[in-house]
């Protein structure tokens, strides 16, 4: 099967024609009970077949958690098998948040279940954590290119606890997340008009110009609306790449279904409220 055009590439049309907004898929146990779904196998198909319904042919990305579906077991993940092909199908891009990392074969065997062109789980793009060594995401790296897909590796995220890892200082002067940037830097070099290796960057980080977010490749900014950071806070924390961030919102439009038109408006307000912040820069 013949490689896609690569990530960077269709990931930046999207943007362009859809507008950058992400939102993710993530079947809380209390959205459930909001939506007035059973925490069940039934409750999370309906959930997130109602999702890709509103949002898969409007924005540019969805981004299942994969966790939420894993919980129930081989019928969960049945499940988000088919809200992957069916998002994909309706134009919208997966970026696949499932934070794998590990080494060697390990990885390899991650690699394989979202980064495989013929794999049931294929998606556009994955999250992967690098804390056991920007190395060891090897084999993820070598199956994206390969076959089109991307990753976002956690550099500067929006938990507070990350702080004690990504901020620790290297012998060099430099700390881990700004080390994780510079990998990203070279991983992208030469690529255009977008990389395929992002960042994962928290929208409630503040002022982040001692970073140099300038890598080449898109930012996925989680963070906005429940953790507290709003559209019109993007300008001030990512400057001027701005245009490469990918905001993710999920709780902010999840919590207005399961009405469609109503995940729809939600999803709307939001990307207005980023094309008029990014028109600002």
């Amino acid at each position: 099967m013949s490689p896609l055009e690569p990530f960077g590439a269709r990931l930046r049309r999207a943007m362009d024609v859809r507008g950058p907004l992400c939102v993710g898929i993530d079947p809380h146990a209390s959205l459930l009970t909001e939506w007035g779904l059973n925490d069940d196998v039934a409750g999370l198909e309906r959930f997130s077949r109602t999702v890709v319904e509103a949002l898969a042919d409007r924005v540019a990305v969805l981004k299942p958690q994969s966790a939420f579906f894993e919980r129930f077991g081989s019928r969960g993940v049945a499940v988000l098998e088919k809200s992957v092909e069916e998002a994909r199908a309706a134009g919208a891009l997966v970026v696949m948040d499932a934070k794998r990392g590990d080494i060697g074969s390990t990885m390899a065997a991650y690699a394989e279940s979202f980064l495989r062109k013929d794999s049931p789980l294929f998606s556009d793009a994955l999250t992967v954590s690098p804390y056991l060594g920007y190395g060891s995401l090897s084999p993820a790296i070598a199956l994206a290119r390969e076959s089109g897909a991307g990753l976002f590796v956690l550099a500067l995220t929006s938990n507070p606890e990350g702080g004690e890892v990504q901020h620790a200082v290297r012998a060099d002067g430099r700390n881990v997340g700004a080390t994780m940037l510079a990998h990203l830097a070279a991983e992208n070099a030469g690529e255009g008009p977008l990389g395929s290796f992002g960042a994962v960057v928290g929208a409630t980080l503040g002022d982040l110009s001692s970073y140099d977010l300038a890598f080449g490749g898109p930012i996925l900014a989680p963070g906005i609306g429940a953790q507290g950071a709003t559209p019109a806070d993007l300008p001030g924390v990512f400057g001027t790449v701005l245009r490469h961030v990918v905001p993710n919102v999920s709780r902010g439009v999840l919590r207005h279904g399961p009405d469609v038109g109503a995940l729809q408006a939600a999803s709307d307000r939001f990307a207005e409220e980023i094309r008029v912040a990014f028109a600002t820069v």
